[in-house]
C-alpha cells in the first residue's frame, strides 16, 4: 500500500495494515460468559478542528441535587446526521477557535481554505485536529492549553503532492501544524476569543527543544547520534489526551507516536519495536527526509516518545519536560489524584486493543506550594489486573516482579506488564476521577480482536471480566473503587458503568447495559471528564454511519451521566465525521470548551 492510501485510514487500521496479528480463534466462552455478568452492571452505583463553547447554566451549583433526584437540568436531545452542532434548548454554542486562526497579528490572514497556511507562518497558528485540552488561571488570566492530534496531508500540501510530502519544507509544514497550543483567551460581548499576541501564547511542535527525566533519562536506549547523553529529545507528537498537575502544569499524552517512524534502509527488527507497531513505512514519510525519524540511521529516536510530557503555561521560554518515571506507550490521558498520605498517583490508559490501565505513585508527597520537581520523576509504575471475582491489583512493575531492568520497564512497559500478567483491556481511554468519592472509570471505547485475536505482544485476549463482549464493536465503561478509599492503594473492585449497546437492533448483550436505552444510545465511549458536581461526561468517537449495528446512534456525541443512578442523557451532538473530545470550563463554571474533531 503506498503513502495516499495510508493517509485514508484510521490509526487503529494503519497500525494492523503494517503489523497484522495472527488470527486465533481458540477462546470457547464467549458471549454465554460474558451475559452471565450482565446482572451486576446496575450495581453499587467550534466547527472545523477547532473548540466550540456552550454554555449557561448545566453546570451551576444545583446541578447535583436536581440529578439526584430524578433526570438532568436540560431536555436531553436527540441524534443528528447533518453537519452541525446540537445542544439542548437554553443553550447555545459558538466558535472559539479554528485550525489556522492566528494566535500573533503576523499570521492574521494567514489560512486559505484552498492552501492551508504557509510554512512560514504553520507555528503561528492554531493547530490542527483538536484534542485534549485544560484550561488555567494565571494572574487573572484564563489560558487555554489544547493538543493537536494529527495532521491531514491531502488537505495541508499542495494538491500535487497526493498527501505525501515531496520536499523537506512539506514535512516541516506537517510538523509545525501538530503539537500543543497555548492560547491566552478571553471574553467580550459576542463569547470567548484567543488574545492575539498575549505573551503566553505558544506553539509547541514535532521540533520543539524538550527535556527528559526520571529513571530511564540518559539510558542507553534514548541516546541518539544527534542527542549522545540521552537527555534532550525533540519534539511532542500525536497529542491525544491530556491532563493537569496539582501544581498547575499542563501533562500531554503521546498517543500513535508510531506511525511517525519508518525505514530507508535495513534495521533490526527487535521485541520493542514489534511490540510498538513500529517500522516500514511511516504515515507521513518524514523518514525520507529527516535523519531523526529514520530507524535504518536513528533506531533509538522512537523510544523517545510515547511518554506524559509536562509543559508550563505560565512561562513561555520553559522547556517541556518528558517523564520517563511514567512508562512509554500509547498514552491516553493522564489523571491526576492524591493517596490518602499526600503522594501523587496518576491514572494512564495505554488506547490500543488488548493493552493495559497503569497507575504511578510518587515516592514524594505533594505539599501546596511545596517543590514538585521529583514528583514526576521518583517513584512506582503500576499495570492493573481485574479479576472475574470484580476484585483487582495494581502490580508493581519491578526489576524483581518483571526480570527485566528499570530502563527496560520504563522504555518497554508493554512488554513489562504482560510479564505480570496483566488484564488486556478493550483499547483503554480517558480515565477520569471522580472528584466527590475515591473512584476511577476508564472509557474501554471498542476492540473488534477481542475473544479473536491476541495483543500485539501475543496475550490473550479473552471474554470476560471488564471485557465481557467477544468482537466488541460498542465499548464500555469500567469503574473502580480503590480499596480503603485509598488511590494508594494496591487493590481495588471493580464494576462496568455502562455497557455501550444497540436495544433497537439487539435483544442480548449487545443491546447494552440497563442503562442504555433507544434514547441515549451510543457506540465508542472515548474521552471523559468529571464537573465539580460529580457528573460524568462522556464523548464519543465511533461509528456515525447510522446504519445496520449502528442505525439510530447516530453523528458522534457528548452524553453526561450520574453515578449514583446510572442515568445517562445526550447533551450534544457533532458534525456527520467528527469526533467530540477535550473538555474543561471556564472560571467562572458557565462555559465548557469542547474539541470538534475532523467534521466531514
Amino acid at each position: 500500500m503506498d503513502h495516499p492510501s495510508l493517509q485514508d485510514i484510521s490509526w487503529d487500521e494503519f497500525d494492523e495494515h503494517r503489523d497484522p496479528r495472527p488470527a486465533d480463534n481458540g477462546f470457547d466462552q464467549v458471549v454465554e460468559r460474558a451475559v452471565s455478568r450482565r446482572g451486576f452492571l446496575s450495581g453499587i452505583l467550534a466547527f472545523g478542528s477547532g473548540a466550540a463553547v456552550f454554555g449557561s447554566g448545566v453546570l451551576g451549583s444545583s446541578t447535583s441535587a436536581r440529578a439526584q433526584s430524578a433526570g438532568f437540568p436540560f431536555e436531553p436531545i436527540g441524534i443528528s446526521t447533518d453537519s452541525d452542532i446540537h445542544v439542548p434548548a437554553g443553550y447555545q454554542w459558538k466558535t472559539l477557535v479554528r485550525w489556522g486562526d492566528p494566535l500573533f497579528s503576523d499570521a492574521a490572514n494567514s489560512y486559505s481554505a484552498d492552501t492551508g497556511v504557509s510554512l512560514e507562518k504553520s507555528d503561528r497558528v492554531f493547530g490542527e485536529n483538536t484534542d485534549g485540552m485544560e484550561l488555567f488561571e494565571i494572574e487573572g488570566k484564563e489560558v487555554l492549553v489544547v493538543n493537536s492530534e494529527y495532521a491531514n496531508p491531502k488537505i495541508n500540501l499542495p494538491a500535487a503532492s497526493e498527501g505525501t510530502p515531496r520536499t523537506a519544507d512539506e514535512v516541516s509544514l506537517l510538523k509545525n501544524i501538530q503539537g500543543v497550543t497555548v492560547m491566552e483567551i478571553a471574553q467580550d460581548a459576542d463569547g470567548y476569543k484567543p488574545v492575539i499576541d498575549s505573551p503566553l501564547n505558544r506553539r509547541i511542535t514535532h521540533e520543539t527543544q524538550m527535556t527528559i527525566d526520571g529513571p530511564a533519562a540518559g539510558s542507553d536506549l534514548l541516546k541518539t547520534n544527534a542527542d549522545p547523553a540521552g537527555l534532550s529529545p525533540k519534539g511532542t507528537m500525536n497529542n491525544c489526551g491530556s491532563g493537569r498537575t496539582l501544581w498547575g502544569t499542563y501533562l500531554t499524552c503521546e498517543e500513535n507516536f508510531n506511525g511517525y517512524f519508518g525505514a530507508t534502509g535495513s534495521y533490526e527488527v527487535t521485541d520493542g519495536l514489534a511490540r510498538y507497531g513500529i517500522g516500514g513505512k511511516s504515515r507521513y514519510a518524514y523518514e525520507k527526509f529527516d535523519d531523526r525519524f529514520d530507524l535504518s540511521t536513528e533506531p533509538n529516536e522512537p523510544n523517545r516518545h510515547g511518554w506524559v510530557t509536562e509543559i508550563d503555561p505560565t512561562n513561555p521560554n520553559s522547556t517541556p519536560v518528558k517523564h520517563t518515571a511514567l512508562g512509554r506507550f500509547k498514552h491516553e490521558n493522564a489523571e491526576m489524584v492524591t493517596a490518602k498520605d499526600g503522594r501523587v498517583v496518576v491514572y494512564m490508559g495505554d488506547d490500543e486493543r488488548g493493552e493495559f490501565i497503569y497507575k504511578y505513585i510518587s515516592n514524594d508527597v505533594w505539599v501546596e506550594g511545596g517543590p514538585t520537581q521529583n514528583l514526576l520523576s521518583e517513584g512506582t509504575l503500576y499495570v492493573a489486573r481485574f479479576n472475574d471475582d470484580q476484585s483487582g491489583d495494581w502490580l508493581a512493575l519491578t526489576p524483581e516482579t518483571t526480570g527485566m531492568s528499570v530502563n527496560d520497564i520504563l522504555v518497554f512497559s508493554r512488554l513489562a506488564g504482560s510479564k505480570v500478567g496483566a488484564t488486556t483491556m478493550d483499547r483503554p481511554e480517558w480515565i477520569a476521577a471522580n472528584p466527590l468519592r475515591c473512584e476511577a472509570y476508564c472509557a474501554l471505547t471498542n476492540n473488534k480482536n477481542r475473544g479473536v485475536k491476541p495483543n500485539a505482544g501475543g496475550d490473550a485476549t479473552p471474554v470476560g471480566g471488564p471485557n465481557p463482549r467477544e468482537t466488541n464493536k460498542f465499548g464500555q465503561i469500567v469503574r473502580w473503587r480503590p480499596m480503603s478509599e485509598d488511590h494508594g492503594s494496591d487493590r481495588f473492585t471493580w464494576d462496568l458503568y455502562v455497557m455501550a449497546g444497540n436495544p433497537t437492533a439487539y435483544n442480548n448483550i449487545y443491546a447494552g447495559s440497563e442503562n442504555i436505552t433507544e434514547g441515549n444510545m451510543f457506540n465508542s465511549p472515548d474521552g471523559m471528564a468529571f464537573d465539580t458536581t460529580g457528573m460524568l461526561w462522556i464523548q464519543t468517537d465511533g461509528n456515525d454511519s447510522n446504519e445496520g449495528d449502528f442505525e439510530g446512534q447516530g453523528n458522534n456525541q457528548m452524553l453526561v451521566g450520574n453515578p449514583e443512578t446510572g442515568e445517562i442523557a445526550r447533551f450534544l451532538t457533532a458534525p456527520k465525521g467528527a469526533e467530540v473530545t477535550g473538555l474543561c470550563w471556564s472560571l467562572d463554571r458557565k462555559v465548557a470548551f469542547v474539541g470538534i474533531q475532523h467534521p466531514g
